[in-house]
């Protein structure tokens, strides 16, 4: 489905796959259509979708330049590919279907390529005002330095950007010449960046090409969601030796300490309660120091960035179920991969598409 225009190569492609979404691509579209660069196509692929976005494709193509494909379910990589594949551009651009874009977006990225070339690029994302407290509380958890490391797109960061596929630009040619993403369910856009980089292909941070991402809505998706990013990382080291940082073993760490500690405070208790009451006093309350520190920082800076205090306790929660529920994931996929000795499709099958 698409506006009668020529068909020769234009400057940019948005690639989107779609999975049950309508609501959430009628948004981006509406931003897409806003923009102020305007040699762009928009290429939607539904993924096998129960709840299509066929109607809203079709509206929005009186407007501009959109395509729409539908097929069988095989997950967001294959699904890229796939639009990659029908694509004119000489750009490809990959967003999440649940992101909107700014109006200066194309003209921030088209700005960055003038300035210095490059075959691939990512940007950072951010929080709307719409958001709910929540989505703002887990956007934060997962772009602030004292949660990642800085490493999605931070001024500081302890490790090199790797851009990911909720925002991420590369030439068509590099696509296709590294034949896209894989088939893993998780990890499969930093698995493409590395390639990209392994490949000595130049890739860098467009800082103000960036996205509003609206992330997962409630604390529970958000932790399924980092849990499988922890397993992903593992994956993504046995794929890529050298690719594990020590950045991306805070989280792990971090995980542990937290269980020592409420052990360690437990222990006290009960010593407490068996032998003399202050002897063990330290050891119920000390270990929860640290953890009180770091919540209060936290806090302090989220409500600081956010102009909310409610946004900031909420922090609090999302950073211990974000770098938790990682470490969780991480070590479930460090004993089966690393001390078990399973393959990648033997220890997670449901990682991957048929």
């Amino acid at each position: 489905m698409s506006n009668e225009k020529s068909e020769s190569q234009c400057g940019f492609s948005f690639i989107i796959p779609v999975y049950n979404r309508p609501d959430e691509v009628e948004e981006l579209l509406e931003s897409l259509d806003a923009q102020t660069v305007k040699d762009f196509e928009v290429v939607i692929v539904e993924d096998g979708s129960e709840r299509d976005c066929r109607a809203v494709a079709g509206k929005w193509a009186a407007r501009m330049d959109v395509k729409y494909f539908a097929k069988k379910n095989s997950g967001p990589g294959p699904s890229r590919n796939y639009g990659a594949e029908r694509a004119r551009g000489e750009w490809l651009i990959v967003l999440d279907s649940d992101v909107v874009v700014p109006p200066g977006y194309l003209q921030a990225v088209a700005d960055e390529l003038r300035r210095e070339p490059a075959d691939a690029f990512g940007g950072p994302d951010r929080a709307h005002q719409a958001f709910t407290p929540t989505q703002k509380a887990i956007n934060y958890s997962m772009t602030s330095f004292f949660t990642t490391g800085g490493i999605r797109g931070g001024k500081k960061k302890l490790d090199k950007f790797y851009p990911r596929s909720f925002n991420m630009g590369v030439r068509r040619d590099v696509y296709l010449r590294l034949g896209g993403f894989s088939r893993m369910r998780f990890g499969e856009d930093i698995d493409f960046s590395l390639r990209i980089f392994e490949a000595g292909c130049s890739c860098r941070l467009f800082p103000e090409a960036w996205v509003w991402h609206k992330r997962r809505t409630d604390f529970r998706k958000f932790f399924r969601q980092v849990y499988n990013s922890g397993i992903a990382r593992i994956n993504l080291a046995k794929r890529h030796p050298g690719s594990l940082k020590p950045v991306h073993l805070l989280p792990t760490l971090f995980t542990v300490g937290v269980i020592a500690l409420v052990l360690a405070s437990a222990a006290g208790r009960l010593l407490m309660h068996y032998d003399d009451l202050h002897r063990w006093y330290w050891l119920c309350a000390g270990p929860w120091l640290p953890i009180m520190a770091y919540s209060l920082l936290i806090a302090a800076d989220s409500t600081a960035r956010n102009r909310s205090l409610k946004i900031g306790l909420l922090s609090v929660a999302a950073a211990f179920v974000q770098l938790m529920g990682y470490g969780f994931g991480f070590i479930e996929a460090w004993w089966k991969r690393c001390v078990l000795g399973q393959d990648e499709y033997q220890a997670f099958e449901k990682n991957f598409y048929k």
